[in-house]
């Protein structure tokens, strides 16, 4: 049974009848999808530290931002409209996962996978943690709920051309490159990625026709505000990558160590399904353009010592090509009936045994539970950055301690006489703090907070004109530099929160120069 046929002997092309769309399947998993986001995501943990900090971009919104394609602002902004709170926020990347999930079961249609091939897809995408991870909080990093979407997208326009000859389709593959660049900058490497597969694979040929370089034109039209703004300021993003690698702040793995997070992160159980879709690719040669594209972003992403997450929004095909892949295995082996493998029996035990691993993927369990967990499993989830510390994962730790760290700043800010609480402003010194200071802040009558990290740094200095700081995670030597005396009035510390945040808050008195004058100084992007 071929992936599919094309055949052009003349200007006709003929293929294979697609098999039906499994819509029970796609719709029970898409409501399993919701559920246990809605249930785990919005309730045991708050905030997390880029959330606040998006809804800050969305109080701004722009052609681009330090650290961040636009895009990730306007989901901000939809929030907003919606209130702001955690599940307004959550509900994005929940809806997100669960539209990749109908994307990868129609992948795996695409690729002649029929009822059971897209029931195994769908399945796979939905308890793959890796996936649910992402779907787990509003983020801009590779844990992007969106990135898959596009770049799904444009891999299902892309099967659709090599199935029809259609080359006019790289039209819409244009337009869904080019909403990938608006949201994540990474799919420039996913970009470069196809092009190689074309130019590895008879596609080549499209390169002799208008088509694809219309597409290439659709989304370089649509990224060029975001290249606009970059210019405008000096290209921000490039200095802020730069930062990052110069202060070595990624764990960087070595060959073992990064294919082990790929394995652990989509769950062992997986690991038949996605290596039977790369093997699938290249053994075909329809279909070796998807090897060839996975092949060389997993290469791009290692030399970069990017963090192995990266990889994550590209896994789906392989997904969907490894089901199919499974499917045509049973279809050529008619000895292997339903009664010797079961199909249905084969989804359950992914269902079961990923459930486990799953776990440590969802905010299901409470701070000491999901401790425990990770005990018992002896499977804590690496770091990713090397000044990480505390008790839980990064992306759940950067979800504690926000809203008490408010309230400390604020009993620290009322406690001063009112001559020096009028001539005293608040600066957070990451963009968590600046964030969580505006969210919470108000409610305690609080100043709008001052912050120069990250895109904050744009968005200063403000109007004020006191002398004094209540400053967050300042050294001495800061104190020393800016301030003429500086005076602990509150030690926060919060035991499931980041440990970074744990620290004094600090009365900074006296500035030795107006806010703006230091500005400059205080910029932070990394």
């Amino acid at each position: 049974m071929a992936v599919f046929a094309q055949t052009s002997s003349s200007a006709e092309v003929h293929r294979e009848a697609a098999p039906p769309l499994a819509v029970g399947p796609a719709a029970l998993m898409v409501g399993l999808k919701l559920a246990v986001h809605l249930l785990t995501s919005v309730h045991r943990y708050g905030y997390f530290r880029d959330e606040l900090y998006f809804l800050d971009c969305a109080r701004h919104l722009d052609w681009g931002y330090v650290d961040t394609a636009p895009l990730i602002a306007v989901y901000a902004k939809l929030a907003l409209l919606m209130g702001g709170s955690l599940p307004a926020l959550r509900i994005l990347p929940a809806l997100a996962g669960a539209t990749l999930i109908v994307l990868t079961m129609f992948i795996a249609r695409q690729l002649g996978g029929g009822r059971f091939a897209q029931a195994l897809a769908g399945v796979c995408a939905l308890v793959c943690p890796a996936i649910l991870g992402v779907d787990v909080i509003l983020s801009m990093n590779a844990l992007n709920a969106f990135d898959p979407l596009f770049w799904m997208g444009a891999i299902s326009v892309l099967i659709a051309i090599m199935k029809s000859g259609n080359s006019r389709l790289w039209l819409w593959f244009g337009v869904l490159a080019g909403l990938g660049l608006e949201n994540k900058h990474s799919t420039l490497f996913f970009g470069f990625a196809v092009l190689v597969g074309v130019l590895l694979t008879p596609l080549r040929r499209e390169l002799m026709k208008p088509w694809i370089w219309l597409g290439g034109v659709i989304a370089l039209l649509i990224f060029l505000p975001n290249l606009i703004w970059q210019a405008q300021h000096h290209y921000p993003t490039l200095e802020d990558l730069e930062n990052v690698r110069r202060m070595g702040k990624n764990v960087v793995l070595g060959p073992a160590a990064f294919l082990w997070a790929q394995i652990l992160s989509l769950h062992p159980i997986l690991l038949p399904v996605w290596i039977a879709g790369l093997v699938s690719f290249f053994r075909h040669r329809q279909t070796r353009i998807l090897g060839w594209i996975f092949a060389v972003f997993f290469i791009i992403i290692f030399i970069a010592k990017a963090k192995d997450y990266y990889l994550y929004p590209i896994y789906p095909m392989l997904l969907a090509g490894g089901a199919a892949a499974i499917e045509r295995w049973f279809v050529m082996r008619p000895a292997l009936d339903r009664r010797t493998i079961p199909k249905a029996e084969i989804i359950a035990v992914i269902v079961l045994l990923g459930v486990p691993i799953d776990l440590l993927a969802l905010p299901a369990l409470s701070p000491a539970q999901y401790v425990a967990y990770t005990q018992a499993l002896h499977l804590a989830p690496p770091k990713t950055e090397v000044a990480h510390t505390g008790p839980l994962p990064q992306i759940f730790g950067d979800q504690f301690g926000w809203q008490e760290l408010v309230k400390q700043v604020a009993d620290a800010y009322w406690s001063l006489q009112p001559e020096v609480r009028a001539r005293t402003g608040i600066v957070g010194n990451n963009y968590g703090e600046a964030g969580a200071l505006h969210l919470f802040g108000p409610r305690y009558g609080l100043p709008w907070a001052i912050s120069a990290h990250q895109n904050h740094f744009f968005w200063g200095p403000p109007d004020f004109h006191g002398d004094n700081l209540i400053v967050l995670q300042w050294s001495s030597r800061r104190v020393e530099r800016y301030c003429q005396s500086g005076e602990i009035l509150a030690e926060h510390h919060h035991p499931w929160g980041m440990e970074e945040e744990n620290g004094p808050i600090i009365l900074c008195r006296g500035l030795k120069q107006s806010l703006s004058e230091i500005w400059p100084r205080l910029k932070l992007w990394n």
